[in-house]
């Protein structure tokens, strides 16, 4: 039996647009400018950085904050940073050590997603529970970073590459209809898209997260060039406190920022508002530490680094690996804390 999502391809425009600069106008050109690179396209991900927007918590911080979309034929965040072009910029973990190891002096401010909800998509016939399931599958997924995370769960579980990469976009229509074994997808995202077509968890899919299989790493990092933090250092952790201010608003109505993107900041994608409100709702789990939801929001984890973000960086071949306290400050967060 077959599925299909053609009903929700609206709803899902964030998995299948290209993505197009966007930058939000200068409302107070008085105020000092940061410029923010996004990750991905201008949807309910950035929840904290729109309500922050909308609601002038940046203005109150004193800053003017202007945003570029990310993507895939979106420019290198850290050829961004490295050519001046942006201040601030969301990266992943393992291309932010590549980064670092091409000669890019960059530092990791924070976090947005404390826990990734990255993973692997799979069906009953080959359900994928643990590292030795992803062996012989031919694996749907989107680019680097997808291919990087199944080929560092390998490494980390001491097996070897052998599945094969079936190029594939954001939507899990050629899993349903039989094109590959696996989708590497998202808990907030294409898992949805399974339950709003009316298919169960466990029943009809597995979704098992790559921390559960081995590799545990943040989304999200919000990283900065150093020589920019050294030289506007006060503007950076102001930045930080409004972006505080607006993940915590989004607690209290996750349909807020979703409706800030349906109707203004990804107004050009077509989003549906329910969808952006279900997947928003969804992933502010994600935005705390697993087992201590109070621990302060954007705040990175010394241990964490440490221990299985640096044991899955060298069990993925990354090696000669820099000191925490070069590539992470730790103090920004707090810092910005303390101003709320």
């Amino acid at each position: 039996m077959k599925w299909h999502r053609r009903s929700f391809l609206a709803s899902l425009a964030l998995c299948c647009a290209a993505a197009p600069g966007s930058t939000r106008a200068a409302e107070t050109p008085s105020l000092p400018v940061v410029r923010l690179k996004l990750g991905w396209i201008a949807n309910v991900q950035y929840a904290g950085e729109w309500i922050a927007l909308d609601r002038g918590f940046f203005r109150d911080q004193g800053l003017d904050v202007t945003w570029t979309a990310g993507g895939p034929n979106a420019p290198d965040p850290a050829v961004m940073l490295a050519a001046g072009r942006a201040d601030l910029s969301y990266m992943s973990w393992l291309p932010f050590l590549d980064a670092v190891a091409r000669g890019n002096d960059l530092v990791i401010l924070g976090t947005e997603m404390p826990r990734n909800p990255l993973g692997v998509i799979s069906l009953p016939a080959h359900p994928v529970r643990v590292p030795r399931d992803l062996l012989g599958l031919r694996i749907l997924a989107q680019g680097v970073n997808e291919t990087t995370s199944i080929n560092a769960v390998l490494a980390i579980a001491g097996l070897p590459r052998q599945w094969t990469f079936v190029p594939a976009g954001f939507a899990p229509d050629p899993l349903l209809d039989g094109q590959g074994d696996a989708f590497v997808g998202f808990d907030t995202n294409q898992k949805l898209t399974l339950e709003m077509m009316g298919l169960k968890q466990d029943r009809d899919f597995i979704f098992t997260n790559f921390a559960d299989l081995g590799f545990v790493t943040p989304a999200a990092l919000l990283v900065t060039t150093r020589a920019y933090l050294t030289q506007n250092r006060p503007r950076v952790v102001a930045f930080l406190r409004a972006l505080i201010q607006g993940w915590t608003f989004n607690e209290t109505d996750p349909a807020v920022a979703a409706r800030l993107v349906v109707e203004k900041y990804g107004e050009d994608y077509g989003f549906d508002l329910d969808q952006q409100i279900l997947q928003n709702r969804s992933q502010i789990p994600f935005t705390h530490y697993r087992g201590m939801p109070s621990r302060p929001l954007l705040s990175l984890d010394r241990d964490m680094m440490a221990g299985p973000m640096y044991a899955a960086a060298r069990a993925a071949g990354r090696t000669a690996l820099p000191d925490i306290d070069r590539i992470a400050d730790f103090t920004v967060v707090p810092e910005a804390f303390k101003g709320i």
